[in-house]
């Protein structure tokens, strides 16, 4: 019985181990680009709503 619950116990941690971040840099960088070039956009849209729609309110 405490055989059965250790190999258990063992495939579970080796399926935890198996989950990585991605080591691909090209990945990586792009995430990073996509990801300021939202930014960007939101500051903008900020930015238009301060600089044109509130002066009009």
């Amino acid at each position: 019985m405490k055989e059965s619950l250790n190999e258990d116990v063992d495939s579970v941690e080796q399926e935890r181990m198996d989950v990585q971040a991605p080591k691909d840099l090209s990945i990586v960088a792009s995430d990073a680009i996509k990801y300021t070039a939202y930014i960007m956009l939101l500051f903008g849209f900020l930015y238009f709503l301060i600089a044109y729609l509130a002066p009009m309110l």
